[in-house]
């Protein structure tokens, strides 16, 4: 598109009202139409334009000299983030961790016994088995999976463990419930679980909880590796902290 068609297209009113909206927005306690015309740079008459019409539409309120926001840009930003997976704003956050640390980078949920993979951003091939979106993997012997069983109430674990099927996939894969308990407790006091070469030999991930604005664990996200790239505790030096500030970045769609 050139810059006259763009120039043609462009809606000049449109433009300032969205900024008078932002500007609002810096300010919740609310503004007065003088100190709107002001930090808008714009004349009383056309900031008194705006701020009636965002107020006629429901966008804004208005109590005596002061106008603020109102909650409906609010519902707007709820449906605009319902109608899209949270996981295709997450992607370019796991896309960059993929390419910093030259790994795999996948997110997941709990469904009953397994995990299911819902973001996956692949990197060097390092398990037998395809892994893409839909995929599920046992719960019990992968990292994601016991990040997500760590968030369960002692009675659900119980139950899972109760019922899971577990069977050894590796020489190294902990089947003893006991022992799968503890791991499990130990992921959810230190905040991250590392799975190695329990689902496949030559395979070691990483995995931190996704956490709701509540608290609650509602996916996890790892990085997957090969054994003989990263030890254990050059995952805990290298790639967690990179994890970490993904997590974090991750969770910020959970606050609207």
């Amino acid at each position: 598109m050139d810059d006259e068609t763009v120039s043609r297209d462009h809606v000049g009113s449109l433009e300032r009202g969205l900024g008078v909206m932002e500007i609002l927005a810096r300010h919740p306690t609310g503004m007065t139409l003088t100190e709107m015309a002001e930090e808008a740079g714009l004349t009383r008459a056309g900031a008194r334009r705006f701020l009636l019409t965002l107020v006629a539409t429901g966008y804004a309120t208005q109590s005596g000299r002061v106008f603020s926001l109102s909650p409906r840009l609010l519902t707007v930003a709820r449906t605009w983030l319902g109608g899209a997976s949270l996981w295709t704003f997450a992607t370019p956050i796991m896309r960059a961790v993929a390419a910093q640390l030259n790994e795999a980078c996948s997110a997941a949920i709990l469904s009953g016994e397994d995990v299911v993979y819902v973001a996956r951003i692949p990197g060097r091939r390092i398990v037998s088995i395809s892994l893409d979106v839909g995929t599920r993997l046992p719960a019990y012997c992968t990292s994601m999976g016991r990040m997500l069983l760590a968030g369960l109430t002692s009675g659900e674990l119980e139950a899972f463990l109760g019922k899971a099927t577990i069977e050894r996939r590796t020489p190294k894969t902990i089947v003893e419930r006991p022992l799968l308990a503890k791991a499990i407790a130990r992921a959810k006091t230190v905040g991250f679980a590392i799975v190695d070469e329990e689902l496949e030999l030559g395979l070691r991930s990483i995995a931190l909880p996704i956490n709701d604005r509540a608290g609650h664990i509602v996916a996890a996200i790892n990085v997957s590796t090969q054994s003989a790239r990263f030890s254990v505790e050059a995952m805990e030096r290298d790639i967690l902290p990179v994890l970490r500030m993904a997590k974090g970045r991750v969770e910020e769609f959970f606050v609207v």
